[in-house]
Order: C-alpha cells, then structure tokens, then sequence
C-alpha cells in the first residue's frame, strides 16, 4: 500500500463517525471541542524531577517536562477543553512558559486538543505523522492552524545541553509515524502507543503500522543504553522494562503461532477461530485485532 492510499484510507476513519478509540478501550467519545463529562479529573502524577505524566480529562495520556527555560509538552489530550486543564495544571507547577509541543503519533485523543493551545508553538513530529495530522485537518480543520511546523525523519534534539530531549523514530509500528520521546535523566521515555497494558496492541494499517515493526520498535527502545527504566504512554501507568519485555514477547508469541497455521494453510477465518477471535461481522469491530493484522502481514504479496 502506498503512503497516499494510506493517506486516503486514514482520511476515510476520520470521516466515518465520531466513535473514537478511548484511553482504554475503544468507545465513544465527545466531539473534540467538548470535555467527556465521564472522563476522569486531569492528575498530575511525578515522575522524576521536572518530569510529569498527565493523566484522566478526556484522551490519552500527555506529559510535560519543565526545563530551565521553556516546558515541552508531549501529545495534546482529545479535546481543547482537557488540554487548557493541562495548561492550567502546568501553571500550578511552573511559571516557565510552554514553547514545545510534539506529537508521538496522530491518533485523535493524541491531536484533537491543539486548539487548547495558545498559537506560535513549535509543534514537533515525525515526517509521516505531519502527513497524517494534514489528514486530520482535511476532516477538522480547527486543527489546521497546528499543523507541525517542524519534523524530523529519524532522530532529532529539542532544546539545549543537559536539558535536551531526544525523539526517535524507529520505522512502522503502531503507525509510520511514531515518535519514542527520551527524557534528559537517559532512564525515563515516553511511547505513546506503543504501550498497552492487559490488551493486545493496536496497529492502524491505514497508517502503515506494522506488528514486526511494532516488536522491532519496542526491541530497540529496550536495548538503548543507559537503560530505559520507565516507560510512559498513552494508556497505562508507567511500566517497567519487565513489562514491555512482557509486551514484546506476548506479541513475538502470537507471531509464530500465526505464522505456524498459515504455514499449514490456513485461511484467515481458521486462523481467528483458532485464537477464540470471534467473527465481528456487520457493526463489528472498527480495527482488526492484532491476530488479524499479523495474518495479513505474513500472506500479503510485496
């Protein structure tokens, strides 16, 4: 699949409902102007010192580091309401002004608080997640004034000496735009998707994800030296390198097994039944479970 039919296909989620993947589950959410009135309250939760994860309002997990002389925040919230309860929370911590602003991906509880944002940020992503918040706009375009004005293709620092951040790009994984955000203690990072707890992954192909990629990502992040110890993301608390040794495994496993059963032929529907994945059928699931993706990755013709 190209990038632009990718591009197209991901222009046709957008525009096909308001039903958009929740924090912890997919489910239904308020339209991005407006605050969930079931969300939780926004929390702040220290991590290590000037480093804070942002958790509850509506969307995924955010996260802000206070540096000497500007704040980086990583990812917007899902709506404009919970991103100003951020800005708000931030001002109770600091009153170094917030300059940066990067986006790990370009999933809708990651994006569609930008307009919370004052204008004239430095807003930071990968290549290919500028592609895909261009997207975004087509079908939101009070997203179009934050757009990122600044990308990157592999690696890239954000800000000075010892207070620097590093962003990473490993290739396809939860899409082909994710970035991985490493923290100035070298032990701290955050993922964004790239980390679920108690569920399998989500790997949006109409976003050039890739399970192999995917597991690929998560093996480099693990073998970065000094050693990561902490791992934020979007949608869980912080887990421990046990735990994204665990995730990589977990889907490492279900890799061979599918590999395993299309070797001895099995069509698509033998596969799921195998896994206990029932068939979703009309008004079923929106994405296809991590089996499927893995089945469709190993029987396509490149």
């Amino acid at each position: 699949m190209t990038l632009a039919s990718r591009i197209q296909a991901a222009t046709a989620v957008l525009l096909s409902g308001l039903a958009v993947l929740a924090p912890a589950a997919a489910g239904r959410q308020a339209p991005a102007t407006a605050q969930n009135s079931t969300a939780p309250p926004l929390s702040l939760q220290k991590i290590t010192e000037g480093l804070y994860l942002v958790k509850g309002g509506s969307g995924a997990n955010a996260a802000f580091y206070v540096g000497p002389d500007a704040v980086v925040v990583v990812d917007a919230k899902m709506s404009s309401d919970s991103a100003r309860a951020m800005l708000a929370e931030i001002g109770k911590v600091t009153t170094v002004p917030v300059t940066t602003l990067i986006l790990t991906h370009s999933d809708r509880d990651h994006i569609n608080g930008l307009p919370g944002f004052p204008k004239g940020l430095t807003i930071v992503a990968q290549e290919n997640c500028r592609t895909e918040v261009e997207a975004a706009a087509a079908a939101a375009p009070e997203l179009e004034p934050y757009l990122p004005n600044k990308t990157y293709n592999d690696v890239l620092k954000v800000g000075d000496g010892a207070s620097a951040l590093e962003l990473r790009h490993y290739g396809p994984a939860h899409t082909e735009g994710d970035t991985v955000v490493y923290f100035p203690d070298g032990k701290t990072a955050f993922l964004g998707d790239l980390i679920f707890v108690g569920r399998d992954p989500l790997i949006h192909r109409a976003k050039g994800g890739s399970s192999f990629g995917y597991v690929a990502t998560l093996r480099a992040v693990l073998a970065r030296r000094p050693a990561v110890e902490t791992f934020l993301s979007g949608h869980a608390d912080p887990v421990t390198r046990a735990g994204v040794e665990s995730l990589a495994s977990s889907i490492e496993d279900k890799q061979a097994r599918v590999k395993a059963l299309v070797a001895e032929g099995k069509s698509l529907a033998e596969v799921k039944a195998a896994f206990g994945i029932p068939d979703a059928g009309q008004g079923g699931r929106r994405f296809a479970s991590l089996v499927e993706v893995i089945y469709l990755e190993l029987t396509e013709k490149h």
